[in-house]
């Protein structure tokens, strides 16, 4: 079997700092395996895209020397295999239709958790608005690369979760599933941010039945003040020209426990990233936040970021 990793950008900004670990991180996995690094677009959201952003992205990743194999995957391009995976899992009696509506789950007073009020059918005069998948009463188990043991109980963290939206647009617990099974994707390296969304996402493979692929959920980049390097905060484009670029990719590089020996901040990125992938260690990867001016973080402030004990 041959090792497909991906990197699967939202196209809601330009690329920054948090964004490009994962870039990096996915890459490394993938290379040193000798397997296939693929990029999906994920612009399932129209209301969050901004335009030009996806062109942006892309050309930051080659100023890198990330370099994918094949054509880049747009979800926008994607609802008709949204749509039938949609069909399949009701076929199996595997969604029903939700007719509750956000206020709804707030005055019921479930702290999150969906209380499964449409499970048993739609309540008399009220219709369906969005669809949802039944979680299993048994907790969903993996092991990851970098945390190690998660185990997530679904129904005390969100219950039965949304696979359709009340507007109509699928969700990207559905999407991301359908599209890594169609690219053949093997193993799915992100951020921490996304671990809790696995044990759903595990779900969904097995409905479908399809077997998961592997996950390993890097550290986040977070502020000096510990908060996640995003947009919201001020996070910028990552630089793309010389010779703020290599050294911004040296930095990362050793940030993630795989500083290119022998090569110095200025080096091509390319002599970098190939140094990186014949070297590369995951046990060298850090599993505590990295702050943005490439420092580890020591704090232990993310220690629960990747809890998954099941409770």
């Amino acid at each position: 079997m041959i090792v497909t990793g991906r990197f699967a950008p939202s196209p809601t900004g330009s690329l920054h700092v948090g964004s490009l670990v994962a870039a990096v991180g996915s890459y490394l996995f993938a290379r040193a395996a000798g397997g296939r690094w693929l990029v999906r677009i994920d612009d399932l959201d129209p209301p969050r895209t901004v335009l030009g952003a996806a062109d942006a992205q892309l050309r930051a990743l080659e100023a890198y020397g990330l370099q994918w194999d094949g054509a880049v995957v747009y979800q926008s391009q994607r609802m008709a295999a949204y749509q039938a995976a949609l069909d399949r899992l009701a076929a199996a009696g595997y969604t029903f239709p939700c007719g509750c509506t956000r206020s709804d789950l707030e005055a019921a007073g479930s702290d999150g958790v969906y209380p499964g009020t449409c499970r048993p059918g739609l309540p008399p005069g009220r219709p369906g608005r969005s669809i949802r998948v039944r979680v299993p009463a048994r907790p969903v188990s993996f092991v990851d690369r970098l945390l190690g043991g998660q185990c997530y109980d679904l129904q005390k963290t969100g219950g039965d979760f949304v696979v359709r939206r009340a507007d109509g647009l699928f969700a990207y617990q559905l999407a991301v599933v359908v599209d890594d099974l169609a690219s053949g994707v093997t193993e799915v390296v992100r951020g921490v941010d996304l671990l809790a969304s696995t044990g759903r996402q595990i779900h969904l493979y097995r409905c479908l039945g399809a077997t998961p692929p592997g996950y390993a959920h890097l550290p986040l980049v977070v502020t000096t003040a510990g908060e996640k390097l995003s947009k919201g905060c001020g996070a910028g484009p990552v630089p793309t020209s010389s010779p703020v670029r290599e050294a911004t990719l040296h930095r990362l590089l050793a940030a993630l426990g795989q500083a290119p020996d022998g090569l110095a901040p200025a080096a091509p990125v390319v002599d970098q990233l190939a140094a990186a992938v014949a070297g590369f260690d995951p046990a060298r990867v850090p599993r505590e936040p990295i702050c943005f001016d490439g420092h580890v973080r020591t704090s232990g402030r993310a220690s629960k970021v990747g809890d998954g004990e099941c409770t």
